[in-house]
């Protein structure tokens, strides 16, 4: 825990919370033991203090751009990423390699963490913390002049003439504070894709994308 503490530029006062957020249910259901409670308060700290940083950093973005921006960066393939880039993954106590190699888990103890910080210390630490080890991903995110998803296949299937992309809830499963969304989206009644996220619009955007990789591959 010490060379970890090293490696987040942190010092916990209370080595406790940083244990608990490695902790995954797998090893105890008592959520003041495991990451789950951390998770939620770190997921909500890292999307304002994310929108704090790009409301800070890019002060002739419009708000279109800041939200694309945005979706970026507080993603699970960022988060996690960010969690591989320090090694965090080596810490985390599951009953499973398997567990530990998940996306949404590695996600989710990045958020822990975040989580853990602020209840350690203070919004301050916790904006810092994020802006020392998202900095790199801010600097190389685009400036939202590329377009997302939805907004991708929306242009294909007008380019296409097939109307508008009806997004459809396939399913809700888990917590209600870590809740996990399942989106279909169809060309037609073969072709289709699904995307999943901890929310609708994040679950819609991997399905628009999922949908239109499938697209390029059937149809260029």
């Amino acid at each position: 825990m010490e060379k970890l503490q090293e490696t987040l530029q942190y010092k916990f006062r209370n080595p406790k919370l940083l244990q608990q957020a490695l902790t995954h249910s797998s090893v105890t259901g008592n959520e003041h033991r495991n990451y789950e409670r951390l998770e939620f308060l770190g997921d909500r700290v890292l999307g304002m203090t994310m929108a704090h940083l790009l409301y800070k950093m890019f002060p002739h973005d419009r708000e279109g751009e800041l939200a694309q921006r945005h979706v970026k960066l507080v993603r699970a393939e960022t988060v996690a990423a960010v969690v591989k880039k320090l090694h965090i993954d080596k810490y985390i106590i599951a009953k499973d390699k398997e567990t530990v190699q998940s996306t949404n888990v590695l996600c989710d103890v990045g958020e822990a963490i975040i989580g853990a910080v602020y209840i350690d210390s203070n919004i301050e630490q916790a904006i810092a913390f994020v802006e020392r080890n998202w900095r790199d991903m801010i600097d190389m995110a685009d400036s939202g002049s590329e377009k997302d998803y939805k907004t991708r296949l929306q242009e294909k299937f007008h380019t296409l003439k097939l109307g508008f992309p009806a997004y459809e809830l396939v399913s809700k499963e888990g917590s209600d504070h870590n809740p996990l969304f399942t989106v279909k989206v169809a060309l037609d009644d073969k072709t289709f894709a699904e995307g999943q996220g901890k929310n609708k619009k994040l679950a819609e955007q991997h399905a628009a994308e999922n949908l239109l990789k499938l697209m390029e591959k059937e149809h260029g």
